[in-house]
Order: C-alpha cells, then sequence, then structure tokens
C-alpha cells in the first residue's frame, strides 16, 4: 500500500493493531461511486467486483475483479473521500474486509503531550521562532519537526489571523505532496505545531550547493509542486508563498510543501486582497492591489521553474520596490538563458502571463492543462502519485536523527519572549 510504504514498523504494527473485521454478503455495495466515505479496506478473504457507472446511460460498466490481499479506498486516508467507483461483494460465501478509518490513524497522536518531546536539534529559524527536530521520549524509532513560534511576536506583527489558518488548513490536509500537521500544542510563550519531519533538506540548500537543475531534475520537482497545488486549488485553497525554501525533500527524495501561513481558503469565485508573499514571486495583480486569486500560484509556478533551472528568480532587484518594477513591466522583457529548452520557455512564459485569466491551469481544464503542456510529455504522473517513480537526487539519511541536510543554526539569542495571555489563541 503506497500510503503506508514509508511508515516505521512499529508505526505499522499499530495500525495493525486496530484494523477491523467487516463481513458482506454477496451483492452488497461495500463502496458506492460518488458517496463520501473515509474508510480504507483490505480484502482477507474473498473477493469484490469494480465498476463504474457511465454518465450518459447510467450503465455500470465492469471494470476488474480483486481479491484476497487487494486494498482499496486509499485515497479516503488521504483526505480525498470522493468515491470514484462501486465496489461490491461478489462471492456466494461473502467477502471479509479488514477496515480502516481516518480518524484511527490519527488517534495515536491524541495523548502526546509537549512534555513527552525531546529536542534533538535544530532544523532551521524562521520569523516567529524555529523548527526543531524532536522524538518521543518512550519512542526512539521516529521523529518529527517542531514548529516553535512566539506568541508575543504574531502579536506584534499582527500575524494572529495568518496562524490560525495555517492551522486550520494544515491540519485538515492529507496530500503526499504538503507536509503532515499532526498536533498543536501552546504554553504561555509559544504556540507548537508537531509535523513529519523532511531529512532530505530544503530544495533552496541543494540549489544552492548545485547552482542550478536540469531540464528532467527541475520536472520532477516542479511537478510535485503541481500535485500539492491540485489539491489545495481543488478545496478553493490559495498557497501564496512558494519559494525553493518551502520546499522540503523527504528521505525518499520527494518534494513536499510546508509552511502556511500565508495560505488563505476562498470563498469560491471570489478574490483576496492581503498583500503577502516573497518579493520575487509575487504575482503582478498582487502588487497593483487587484485582488487575486489561485491564478497568483500559477504565477509563482512560472517563476519557480525559472529560478530552478537557472539558480536565480527572473524578477531580482536590488530591494523590493525595483524587484516589483521589474515584475510589472513583464516576462517578455527577461531573458531567458540558453540552457532553459524551448518547452520550458513556453510553458513558463504560459504562467507569467500578465492577465491572471489568461495563465495555463486557470482556464476550463484547470491544473490538467498544465500536466498536458509539451513540456510535460512523457511525464509518469501516476508513478509520481504512487511514489514509483525515482527521485532525481535521493538525499543520504543515516538515521531518523541524522540532519547533515540541514545547516547548523546558533542557540536563539533573544532568550524566552515574554507570555502572552490575552486569549486570542485559545482555539489552536
Amino acid at each position: 500500500v503506497p500510503i503506508f510504504k514509508n511508515l516505521p514498523e512499529d508505526t505499522l504494527c499499530k495500525i495493525s493493531d486496530v484494523l477491523e473485521e467487516c463481513y458482506y454478503q454477496k451483492g452488497d455495495y461495500i463502496i458506492r461511486q460518488g458517496a463520501r466515505g473515509d474508510t480504507f479496506f483490505i480484502i482477507s478473504k474473498g473477493q469484490v467486483r469494480v465498476t463504474i457507472r457511465q454518465p450518459d446511460t447510467q450503465e455500470e460498466k465492469f471494470i476488474r475483479t480483486l481479491g484476497k490481499g487487494d486494498f482499496f479506498g486509499e485515497k479516503a486516508l488521504q483526505g480525498d473521500d470522493l468515491r470514484t467507483a462501486n465496489i461490491i461483494c461478489d462471492s456466494p460465501e461473502g467477502v471479509t474486509c479488514l477496515v480502516i478509518d481516518r480518524d484511527t490513524i490519527w488517534e495515536e497522536f491524541r495523548e502526546v503531550k509537549l512534555s513527552d518531546l525531546r529536542v534533538i536539534s535544530t532544523l532551521g529559524v524562521g520569523g516567529f521562532g524555529r523548527v526543531e527536530l524532536v522524538q518521543l521520549a518512550q519512542d526512539k524509532s521516529r521523529s518529527f519537526a517542531l514548529k516553535q513560534m512566539k506568541k508575543a511576536q504574531i502579536v506584534e506583527t499582527r500575524q494572529q489571523q495568518h496562524i490560525m489558518s495555517e492551522k486550520e488548513i494544515m491540519s485538515e490536509a492529507n496530500s503526499d505532496f504538503i507536509v503532515k500537521l499532526y498536533k498543536t500544542f501552546k504554553d504561555r510563550k509559544y504556540l507548537y505545531m508537531l509535523m513529519e519531519s523532511c531529512l532530505g533538506g530544503e530544495l533552496w540548500t541543494i540549489l544552492r550547493d548545485r547552482g542550478h537543475f536540469d531540464d528532467g531534475t527541475t520536472r520532477f520537482y516542479t511537478a510535485c509542486v503541481v500535485e500539492a497545488f491540485d489539491y489545495l486549488h481543488s478545496r478553493n485553497i490559495i498557497y501564496r508563498d512558494l519559494k525553493p525554501e518551502n520546499l522540503l525533500l523527504d528521505v525518499s527524495g520527494y518534494v513536499k510543501l510546508v509552511d502556511f501561513g500565508f495560505a488563505k481558503k476562498l470563498q469560491s469565485g471570489r478574490k483576496t486582497w492581503t498583500f503577502c508573499g516573497t518579493p520575487e514571486y509575487v504575482a503582478p495583480e498582487v502588487i497593483l492591489n487587484r485582488g487575486h486569486d489561485i491564478s497568483a500560484d500559477y504565477w509563482s509556478l512560472g517563476v519557480l521553474m525559472f529560478e530552478l533551472l537557472t539558480g536565480t528568480p527572473p524578477f531580482t532587484g536590488a530591494d523590493p520596490m525595483r524587484t516589483y518594477n521589474i515584475i510589472l513591466k513583464g516576462i517578455d522583457a527577461i531573458e531567458f538563458p540558453r540552457n532553459i529548452t524551448r518547452n520550458a520557455s513556453a510553458l513558463i512564459k504560459k504562467l507569467c502571463r500578465d492577465n491572471p485569466t489568461e495563465r495555463l491551469g486557470y482556464q476550463r481544464g484547470g491544473i490538467s492543462e498544465i500536466q498536458k503542456h509539451k513540456w510535460f510529455d512523457g511525464f509518469y504522473w501516476e508513478g509520481l502519485r504512487n511514489r514509483s517513480l525515482p527521485p532525481p537526487i535521493l538525499p543520504k539519511v543515516q538515521s531518523v536523527v541524522d540532519t547533515a541536510n540541514f545547516d547548523d543554526y546558533p542557540a536563539d539569542p533573544d532568550g524566552p519572549p515574554p507570555d502572552d495571555l490575552s486569549g486570542w489563541d485559545d482555539d489552536f
């Protein structure tokens, strides 16, 4: 099962302990197409029939049969709860399945307390605090990333709403291309987010060391971001902070999106006006305060492609104001180096159109328009989704506490921040 493939042995044991056995009689619909569900099934006895309802005739078309050891419904565990086929019990003696639901998988973190965590080292330092590599005191077989944010500083910079939104979006998100948030804590001084650790390091560090990536390497990392955006945009979530620093490699060499401080859930068809993002990646409509939506993410995808292929973003000035002026002159004023292929350059220009409604991915076909672009010809999307596609760079990670792929960070020179007991974070 792809989603369980990278889990440590003891986690798999815990999951197998909570699997329930369910019995179905011949003709029973175990799953109905179009219904929503949060349950995953492994067949332990008997066989089932998989059918799909034809939209024009409403007839059920037979696809295949599944038997002992086969599984279905795994997307429900990843947050995609819309069932895309019918699964019908096909054995005269019935079918027995081992069943688990989404909530049970997250249950093991319910009892975890802040005091159970042991800090190993620092993985990064950001605007509001630090990210530490931690382990559970009683479980040395795995590690986590603990993001700790100073409450007083969040209030000082008026970022309360953004932080609450980050927690809400990350708690609900369940995609292989987005860093998982397991639990949150708070005390008098800090807010904490316990997340999956991605020990391959930041894509930015690898880019810095290598100078730039070739076409195939860039294609793989861009495709990972396209998958993350597909997941977010289909839920009307805009990300707004794409850059190599916010892309982490897991031990398998796949890239995941991290840091949802600027992400926002939009009302369908509505725009938002908050000015945020990294200067080099900001879309023109954000600079001009015309309101923006998910198409601002497509702009940043074009900028990312350019930076991965060349080592620097296309729009760079001596200071943010100069950068914004260069952005407003448009992508056509930028000289493309010779090593960017014709197809790559065509895609970048289609993503970085001045008019948001003209950007590839924003039209009727949505993100599949990007996936169908010539630059992605022959790219094995299914292999990327089920993680069978070999990554271009396999990071060296010796153990669950190996931080060799991260820079070294000194201790916080400021010492502990003041208390904040104002209560704005009650729901965190």
